[in-house]
C-alpha cells in the first residue's frame, strides 16, 4: 500500500498543468527565439496553478514548451 501511495505522489508531482490541459504544443512554442527576436510569452494561469499545486510540473512545462503561449495570430 505504501508503494502505491508513493508512486501516486510521484505521478502527481510530475504532472504539469500546461502540458496536460494546454493542448498540442506547436513548433513555435518549442523553438527558442534567436538573438533579436521577440521573446515568447508565458501562459499565466498554468504557471500559477503549477506554482500552487505541482511545483515540479514547471520543469516539465518549460522543457516541453507547453508553458509558452502559441504563436500570435497575424
Amino acid at each position: 500500500m505504501k508503494k502505491i501511495l508513493f508512486l501516486a505522489l510521484i505521478a502527481l508531482s510530475m504532472s504539469s498543468c500546461a502540458t496536460v490541459f494546454g493542448g498540442k504544443v506547436t513548433a513555435y512554442q518549442k523553438t527558442k527565439p534567436k538573438d533579436g527576436e521577440q521573446q515568447r510569452s508565458v501562459r499565466p494561469v498554468p504557471l500559477i496553478a503549477n506554482i500552487i499545486l505541482f511545483p515540479l510540473g514547471l520543469v516539465v512545462d518549460f522543457a516541453t514548451g507547453a508553458a509558452y503561449k502559441p504563436e500570435p495570430k497575424k
